[in-house]
């Protein structure tokens, strides 16, 4: 991913979603840009027509925390989108990764004793363990089988991108397929900011835009977010929709990695469904058991 290009788009993209009245500026007659002039961004930040210009051509290696923050205000960037601009600055320096530890976290480190113990305590609930290219790499009793048509039987380690984009099936399982995949695009741009040189995700964004129209048209938009916590609805194939909370927290021991929690509110259908698919799953894993015994003793 080259930085200067990174920088170029994204300035240019977030200038055009600022129109002049959102700005406080009189719109005039005759625009022939979407959203703000280059000049009035410049005047809004306090620089110069010339170094905004140069900015925006993506030579931002050198800008200072008070332009940055300047720009910030003058394109209206939301907490996520200014970290993003900082993060991009941070990689021209040559200082990435949001001053985050440059070890990477490892898929071995989802099977840590402790993070798998955290994991299983949680049994209300759907419970995993992601890294920034989206792999799923731990999951919990009803997270596995929450998860079940994604992580199919097993053979390459689970991953959400490639799920939403390349499997029929995740339009049946996300009703909101459009929310989700604007929602993962975004998540994803916002990770290669923090680590532009985190070759796991740009092999993945290389794959999905190549098989993916709808995956590259969002990439070009070069929106951002978190996940944080919100709702998000699911139509599992065993109990039907769910509505769950969610909450997104880091794995502070491993870099990179997040815990994701779902949650449906209590008393609520969601939340009897949940229990009814916990209930599907020992079930399930009862009677595969008890066929390994059988199998077992047969063999004996």
């Amino acid at each position: 991913m080259d930085n200067r290009s990174e920088v170029r788009e994204f300035l240019t993209s977030r200038r055009a979603k600022v129109t002049p009245e959102a700005a406080g500026l009189s719109s005039g007659g005759n625009r022939r840009v979407a959203g703000l002039r280059r000049s009035e961004v410049a005047m809004l930040a306090g620089v110069s027509v010339e170094y905004y210009a140069k900015l925006e051509r993506g030579a931002i290696a050198g800008a200072s925390s008070s332009v940055l923050e300047a720009i910030s205000r003058a394109l209206q960037l939301d907490d996520t989108e200014r970290a993003h601009l900082f993060d991009l600055a941070r990689a021209a320096d040559g200082i990435p990764l949001s001053g985050r530890p440059r070890r990477r976290a490892t898929k071995s480190a989802a099977a840590r004793p402790s993070l798998a113990w955290a994991l299983n305590a949680i049994t209300e609930g759907i419970a995993f363990v992601r890294d920034p290219q989206q792999n799923l790499l731990a999951t919990n009793a009803l997270g596995t089988a929450f998860y079940s048509p994604l992580i199919g039987d097993g053979g390459r380690t689970p991953n959400l991108a490639r799920f939403q984009f390349l499997d029929p099936a995740s339009r049946e399982f996300y009703p909101d397929w459009d929310v989700f995949a604007e929602m993962c695009v975004a998540i994803m741009r916002a990770e290669a900011g923090r680590d532009p040189h985190d070759k796991g995700l740009q092999d993945l964004v290389g794959e999905l835009s190549t098989r993916s129209d709808v995956f590259r048209q969002l990439w070009g938009a070069h929106d951002v977010r978190t996940h944080g916590a919100g709702t998000k609805r699911f139509v599992h194939p065993v109990v039907g929709e769910v509505t769950l909370a969610y909450e997104e927290l880091a794995v502070t021991a491993e870099p990179g990695l997040v815990l994701m929690v779902y949650t449906a509110e209590p008393g609520s259908p969601s939340a009897e469904r949940l229990r009814l698919l916990a209930s599907w799953a020992a079930s399930a894993a009862n009677e595969t058991a008890g066929t390994a015994a059988a199998g077992a003793a047969t063999s004996d």
